[in-house]
């Protein structure tokens, strides 16, 4: 079972930076009508794409542990 979370965890943070990460870039490129969340905040995305890493870090260390 921690196996699956961790992996859940991993599936969500790559998730988050895909979305995070094609909403940042779509607003650099003006196309913000198309961007996923409107490009509305760079602070935002910098900050989710961070926390996302991060939380990808973590998952994926822990995972190492767990074989």
């Amino acid at each position: 079972m921690p196996k699956a979370l961790c992996l859940l965890s991993l599936v969500a943070s790559i998730l988050l930076l895909v979305l995070f990460g094609s909403d940042l870039v779509m607003g650099f490129a003006g196309m913000q009508d198309a961007a996923p969340m409107g490009a509305t905040s760079l602070f935002m995305d910098i900050a989710f794409l961070v926390f996302a890493g991060g939380l990808a870090y973590m998952s994926y260390t822990t995972y190492r542990e767990q074989r």
